[in-house]
């Protein structure tokens, strides 16, 4: 019984590392955005919106703006940058992305080192390769022995 109870507890504790390195950013038409008017519409986000898929050409801010659906927009990304829908990237940060109807998906895909002598050695992060070395602090040129990983 206790072996079960342990198993369980690592489990749960694996499964929250992996969440905590992965973070979402809403699609402006998502459900939750619904009676929001998007942006990408040019309603102002706290404005009311019917909520149907396309608004009337009378209610369009500008007459020479096309109705058409938000989710054939596609995801803006924190930078700005507009992805296709269904479509995956990886960022300069090392993470994995996903564009979906509800918005953007981005996982952490660098192993981060967590059992190591904090005291005497430093994880060292290379951006080229997105991995963690960890060095003596005294003796950068020398390893340090990590014991775990979170990914």
């Amino acid at each position: 019984m206790n072996a079960l109870l342990f198993s369980f507890v690592v489990l749960a504790t694996f499964v929250t590392l992996c969440n905590a390195q992965c973070y979402f950013i809403p699609n402006e038409s998502s459900a939750s955005n619904a009676r929001q008017g998007p942006l990408s519409m040019g309603f102002p986000r706290r404005a009311y919106w019917s909520g149907l898929p396309f608004p009337s050409p009378g209610d369009l801010p500008d007459p020479g703006i096309e109705a058409r659906s938000p989710a054939l927009a596609g995801c803006k990304d924190l930078s700005g940058v507009t992805h296709e829908l269904k479509s995956d990237w990886k960022t300069e940060n090392c993470e994995s992305c996903h564009c979906s109807n509800d918005g953007i998906e981005c996982c952490n895909t660098a192993a981060i080192p967590m059992g190591y002598d904090r005291d005497k050695c430093q994880a060292v992060f290379n951006k080229e390769t997105c991995t963690y070395t960890v060095l003596e602090k005294k003796d950068p040129l020398k390893n340090c022995t990590v014991t775990a990983w979170v990914l």
